[in-house]
């Protein structure tokens, strides 16, 4: 039994480190970050977020910086929200896409 599991516990160990070491990771949807890092806040208006369901909110902010600083806001942080917001290991890409997902939502 000891011959079967070293080099099956062996192999799972360095297709572990290839794919660490690739950064291929699967990128989430924007409706998976908003439901999981970004309605805390964006449900209820905490600290001044824009609630998704409030449109002229997200439609002042689009006027005054364009979806491009709404994209920086996110990353960067704004006011009392942390850059990225609760989601610490998203990337830039996803930050877009969840700010794309909220856009959306709230300008129906």
């Amino acid at each position: 039994m000891k011959t079967i599991i070293k080099p099956i516990a062996f192999l799972g160990a360095v297709l572990a480190m290839g794919a660490a070491s690739t950064g291929v990771a699967q990128e989430r949807s924007g409706e998976q970050i908003y439901n999981n890092y970004c309605s805390t806040c964006h449900m209820i208006g905490a600290a001044g977020a824009p609630k998704l369901d409030a449109a002229d909110e997200w439609q002042s902010r689009v006027d005054a910086r364009g979806r491009e600083g709404l994209y920086e806001n996110s990353i960067n942080g704004f006011k009392g929200m942390p850059p990225k917001g609760t989601c610490g290991d998203c990337s830039e890409a996803e930050m877009k896409v969840a700010v794309d997902y909220m856009l959306d939502e709230a300008l129906k």
